[in-house]
């Protein structure tokens, strides 16, 4: 059986989706599984033992090319209910289309899953999981995810690293869809993780590199026991660079979840919105979420709100003795509320 997982998301949306992927071929070990990614975060999936192929969608196929890329498959589970593909789906005849039931565009698939996810009440890998009751598999316990880079990957980053200090510290002050610590504070973190002894490297992409040094100068951070790769490495080139470091520091953002799949202890930080609760989305490895202790919120209506600054709210102090801690003993995953 041919099975197309279908998710082109953000890179710790389609992370939390690998156990799917790992289930899959343990119950079905002969079915070619194909995971249907986003072109931004499609590298991470490559060399993962239990896909077979991963398509890479831009956002901007047209419904025709949509349509294109999923015929031929047996099956087709959503594990986000993306309307155009859920059509093309459709269209394309696939014999088994599994997605949750409550959106008007549900009446495309045949294989309903009739599960809310806004309780939030269960992490997203497990909601993913639940899918699997559309090709009538018990999901089961799911496994972590897990993601490698290649021993070329890993000697070009352990090339670029030699100069550092042990333990590397990966400090990533950006992020996607999420609120961010100050830069000021990333940049005191960064100072005392240096005055420890420690090696810091600096990940994000170009516009991060930007927008963070809108905020500082780049004299603010030390010349020395830094090796600032902002908006010079692709994906591959971070999760190697990562990979081969002790620690990791970031928002509640892909990198965390990179670092939970290769095995690199992080620490990230978790803004009190209901959509980004700790129990749906934190990184499933060893680490620890920090979260402000301040109300859980709808959304975030900045200045206007009591609490705006509530990731500043997190100390540098704080930051620091947590990575400490992760580097002397990680644990499964622990969400402190500070």
């Amino acid at each position: 059986m041919k099975i197309v997982l279908v998710r082109p998301d953000g890179i710790g949306d389609e992370i939390l989706c690998l156990p799917v992927a790992s289930a899959l071929r343990s119950q079905m070990p002969d079915a070619h599984i194909t995971f249907l990614s986003s072109a931004y975060a499609a590298p991470a999936l490559q060399q993962h033992p239990d896909l077979d192929a991963v398509l890479s969608a831009s956002g901007a196929e047209r419904f025709g090319e949509r349509v294109a890329m999923l015929r031929g498959f047996d099956a087709a589970i959503f594990l986000k209910p993306f309307k155009q593909w859920m059509i093309a789906a459709w269209a394309a005849r696939v014999p088994i289309r599994v997605a949750t039931g409550y959106r008007w565009y549900s009446v495309f698939m045949n294989r309903r899953v009739y599960e809310h996810r806004h309780d939030f009440s269960r992490h997203e890998s497990e909601y993913n999981l639940g899918l699997l009751k559309g090709l009538g598999l018990t999901p089961g316990p799911g496994t972590r995810p897990a993601l490698t880079a290649t021993e070329n990957e890993r000697q070009v980053a352990r090339t670029r690293l030699e100069a550092l200090p042990r333990p590397r510290v990966v400090v990533h002050p950006g992020g996607f869809s999420t609120r961010r610590w100050r830069s000021s504070h990333y940049c005191g973190l960064v100072a005392e993780l240096v005055h420890a002894g420690y090696g810091v490297v600096l990940t994000g992409s170009a516009d991060e590199r930007q927008r963070f040094f809108a905020d500082i100068a780049h004299d603010q951070i030390p010349r020395v026991g830094v090796l600032n790769l902002m908006g010079q490495i692709d994906l591959r080139g971070l999760m190697a660079i990562i990979a081969e470091s002790d620690a990791l520091v970031a928002g509640a953002t892909g990198p965390a979840h990179l670092a939970a799949a290769l095995g690199c202890p992080f620490v990230s930080l978790f803004d009190p919105r209901r959509n980004a609760l700790p129990i749906r989305w934190q990184p499933l490895g060893h680490g620890v979420v920090l979260r402000p202790q301040v109300p859980t919120c709808e959304k975030c209506i900045y200045e206007k709100c009591p609490y705006w600054d509530c990731l500043d709210r997190i100390t540098v102090n704080e930051v620091m003795g947590r990575v400490r801690q992760v580097l002397r003993q990680a644990e499964f995953v622990k969400v402190v509320h500070v």
